[in-house]
């Protein structure tokens, strides 16, 4: 599959077949983020591969979110910012964000070229996800994924992205025309 494809393959899905996935998938999806940008060369993202079905449950009383008890595995991403912060001052904890983020799509577009679907959890109570994994206290659990294969029972319809147009402006914040003045369009592009 292509990146454009993939990329607009990609979407949240909160219902999984009962079916268990093949979880070296998971694992080369983990290995696409480590491919991400990283201040410094320093990669502060770590993963942990959650499979016990006790740990789930308490991950998704964590988010409170029943659907991260139907997943057969959860993947949660945590960063360790203090190499970054001893490089960069209070800026590294931003670069670990950024990084985090872009090692998440790096993960979460492998596992739609292979296959398997997940959402990103952002609300959790981040003292249950350590407590629940045994995270030290000074790393921030940056996202928990679970993810599974895509039932064929249909979900809420998907949101329409916004149009190129919206999202773009040239040389200065609110300016739509480019100089020279060109028409664009995704297909142009």
């Amino acid at each position: 599959m292509d990146l454009k494809t993939v990329i607009k393959k990609r979407k949240s899905v909160r219902r999984y077949m009962d079916k268990k996935p093949d979880w070296r998938k998971i694992i080369r999806a983990i290995d696409a983020a480590r491919f991400a940008p990283s201040a410094g060369g320093q990669f502060a993202l770590k993963f942990i591969l959650v499979s016990d079905e006790n740990k789930i449950a308490e991950l998704a009383a964590a988010s409170q979110q029943n659907y991260v008890g139907t997943a057969k595995y959860v993947v949660v991403a945590v960063s360790d910012d203090s190499k970054l912060v001893r490089s960069y001052g209070k800026r590294g904890t931003r670069y670990a964000s950024l990084q985090a983020g872009a090692a998440l799509q790096n993960f979460w577009l492998a596992l739609t070229e292979l296959g398997l679907v997940t959402t990103w959890v952002g609300h959790f109570y981040d003292e249950q996800v350590k407590s629940a994994l045994e995270i030290p206290d000074e790393m921030s659990v940056e996202a928990i994924f679970p993810i599974g294969k895509e039932t064929r029972v249909k979900g809420r319809e998907r949101r329409a992205k916004p149009d190129l147009e919206n999202v773009l402006y040239f040389d200065k914040w609110k300016n739509k025309k480019m100089k020279p003045s060109v028409k664009i369009s995704v297909e142009g592009v």
